[in-house]
């Protein structure tokens, strides 16, 4: 039995708490950082959760039967279902001040992501197509080079993240919400991005991913014309 899934959830999770911890004094400024992390945390665990199940459901398990299976690695997290949960939890946990605090947590959503797709080191996942680049990583005893496509995610998610913890800084900060939809459609744009780098190419679910652009785009749309 492995549980490597509980140490990338943990590196995702810790990612978005210091990025909520470092945005604290520098403009993130909504109600208590504290009190949005713990909205965050519990948002990802549901997700987590959903996701887990649904994936084994999609592969013949049955969540009731074999409930450790929950915590143990063998099929991993369905994407959409996660996100839908996570985003579904928060956005009702939230219900008070949705959209600041939508974007009070779009830079932390990124990090946090950012930080589950690094995670691909404890899982020993995060190998793509072959490649000859420098960067190049190489399973255990074999000699061909692949693309560390997890660490590619992680890296443009977290620029992501810092660039919008960046605009809540500035004089002209969009309206509450637009954050929120720059960042879902950043993350399905990293996703799509990515996607020919997966040994798994066509095998993913890549209209989850268009999905996710085409809805957080609608939403930038239309709480910048509330403004």
């Amino acid at each position: 039995m492995e549980f490597t899934l509980l140490a990338a959830a943990a590196i995702g999770i810790g990612a978005m708490w210091a990025m909520l911890w470092w945005e604290g004094p520098r403009g993130n400024a909504v109600e208590c950082d504290r009190d949005v992390f713990e909205a965050a945390f519990t948002a990802v665990i549901i997700g987590l959760a959903i996701g887990r199940i649904a994936s084994m459901i999609g592969n013949g398990v049955n969540p009731v039967t074999n409930p450790a299976d929950l915590l143990i690695v063998r099929s991993g997290v369905a994407t959409g279902p996660a996100a839908l949960g996570a985003l579904a939890a928060y956005g009702w946990l939230s219900r008070g001040n949705l959209w600041w605090l939508f974007d009070g947590v779009a830079a932390a959503a990124l990090a946090g992501i950012a930080g589950w797709h690094a995670g691909c080191l404890a899982r020993e996942a995060c190998l793509g197509t072959p490649t000859d680049l420098p960067w190049a990583m190489h399973q255990t005893s074999s000699t061909v080079g692949r693309h560390p496509v997890e660490l590619y995610a992680a890296l443009a998610l977290a620029v992501a993240a810092i660039v919008i913890a960046w605009i809540k800084t500035s004089d002209r900060r969009p309206s509450p919400g637009s954050l929120a939809g720059i960042a879902l459609a950043v993350a399905g744009l990293v996703r799509l991005g990515t996607e020919p780098f997966r040994p798994a190419l066509g095998n993913g679910p890549v209209w989850w991913y268009a999905a996710a652009v085409v809805a957080g785009l609608a939403a930038f749309a239309v709480r910048q014309r509330a403004r």
